[in-house]
């Protein structure tokens, strides 16, 4: 069924195409600028006449501000925003991969595989195939959509549909602990290892360098071996040393994993280093620099570089920030009102790390608050891998107050109005405490 509605979708986007022009409006984060940068180029290689715009996230006074004249295509987004769509006159196409919880109106064409009961697939995986559909020439951009994958989290049991896109990217897939990136030489990934945290070894190089002779993985020469070079049996060791030194800090399900190296400017990379760089363009406002990184552009490469390391610099400020100020807690769940001292940008950045950390028990709700103009931004994670489903927990509180919510049941967010942050709180305690008692 998912074939079938990209082929209808490239048929009456031709037959559209041939009176209107093109807006293509994607999001901003990894998985939706990989998406920007895969539809770009397939479309102008169609010979396509389009305008390109990445966002933050689709409100209603922003869909109701764009015009009628274009032919409108939302990637990564908008299967959430569908109300607002529906008195749209003019075609509408969504290429996402997020839950719907509305009914499809007549004028918007759904590509969507969770709509459709199929593999699960991230949605630049879902415009490769649209752009290899249109020409197998767009075998090329196959990389981006293994990029995209890895930055939504989603290549863990991964099924027929993504196997033939790592194929076409010709990417190698290598067992092994998740450290990126897998192509540093192993004492500088160690040292500079925030995820996952590992005690006396994580920004000391001499804990690096311990824990390697305690693997006993040896230098050649003062250089030691990148993450993706080693052998199954000095794999092994490593994992071994850091569960060892870690205690019960980490644990080898959340340590070990698939790492992706995939070709990008004519050099093999880790696909979560590439992720990496691409979302902190974005986050720090640089969302043109992340989708020329994506098409190849050397400058923006460059500067996607500068970009990374301030951003890294934010998030070790956003931290401090964390670990010093007042939360709300209660029994299972953590709100941290971070107002304008968080960028919006980097607050579900930093609950995500938050859920991966030690500190935290497993299933233990982190909700984080930051200021975005005159609305707020709220991202909520589960620390571990089980827990309850985020987003139905935000819908019941945001549905009363008014506010859009989106994303998954282990990571979801919603956008609510400034005037709203005491309520928001309130009815928030009062659905996580209810729940608590359920449980």
């Amino acid at each position: 069924m998912l074939f079938d509605k990209i082929k209808e979708a490239i048929r009456r986007i031709e037959v559209a195409s041939q009176t209107k022009s093109l807006r293509v409006i994607s999001h901003f984060d990894t998985d939706g600028v990989t998406s920007a940068a895969i539809f770009s180029r397939a479309l102008a290689r169609w010979g396509k006449s389009f305008s390109m715009e990445i966002v933050k996230s689709l409100d209603e006074d922003f869909v109701k501000g764009i015009g009628e004249k274009d032919v409108l295509i939302f990637l990564d987004l908008a299967s959430g925003s569908l109300d607002y769509l529906k008195d749209k006159k003019t075609e509408v196409f969504v290429f996402d991969h997020h839950e719907i919880v509305q009914e499809v109106p007549s004028n918007v064409f759904m590509v969507n595989p969770s709509y459709e009961k199929e593999e699960n697939l991230c949605s630049a995986t879902i415009c490769y195939l649209f752009a290899k559909e249109l020409s197998n020439v767009n075998k090329d951009l196959a990389n981006l959509a293994v990029i995209g994958t890895v930055g939504d989290i989603m290549d863990k049991n991964y099924g027929k549909v993504f196997s033939s896109v790592l194929s076409d990217a010709e990417t190698t897939v290598k067992k092994g602990i998740l450290l990126y990136p897998s192509t540093r030489p192993l004492d500088k990934a160690l040292e500079y290892s925030s995820q996952p945290y590992i005690p006396g070894v994580s920004g000391s190089r001499t804990g690096a360098l311990g824990l390697l002779r305690d693997a006993g993985i040896e230098s050649d020469g003062g250089k030691y071996k990148a993450l993706y070079e080693l052998n199954d049996e000095e794999m092994g060791r490593l994992i071994t040393a850091i569960l060892l030194k870690s205690k019960s800090e980490v644990n080898e399900e959340g340590l070990v994993g698939n790492l992706f190296l995939v070709k990008f400017f004519n050099k093999l990379e880790d696909a979560r280093e590439l992720s990496a760089s691409i979302n902190a363009c974005s986050r720090m406002d640089s969302p043109e620099i992340a989708l020329g990184f994506c098409m190849g552009n050397k400058y923006c490469k460059e500067e996607a570089e500068k970009v990374y390391i301030t951003y890294k610099q934010s998030l070790v400020a956003a931290l401090k920030y964390v670990s010093e100020s007042e939360k709300v807690e209660g029994k299972d769940y953590m709100i941290i009102n971070a107002r304008d001292r968080i960028k919006d940008t980097i607050i579900g950045t930093v609950a995500s790390i938050l859920s991966h950390s030690p500190l935290y028990k497993e299933g233990l709700v982190i909700v984080a608050l930051s200021y975005n103009e005159d609305k707020i931004k709220v991202s909520a994670r589960i620390a571990g891998r089980q827990g309850r489903n985020l987003r139905e927990l935000l819908h019941r509180v945001v549905v009363p107050i008014g506010g859009e919510v989106g994303g998954h049941p282990n990571a979801a967010g919603c956008l609510i109005s400034r005037g709203a942050e005491d309520k928001f709180i309130e009815e928030l305690r009062k659905v996580l405490d209810v729940e608590v008692v359920k449980v």
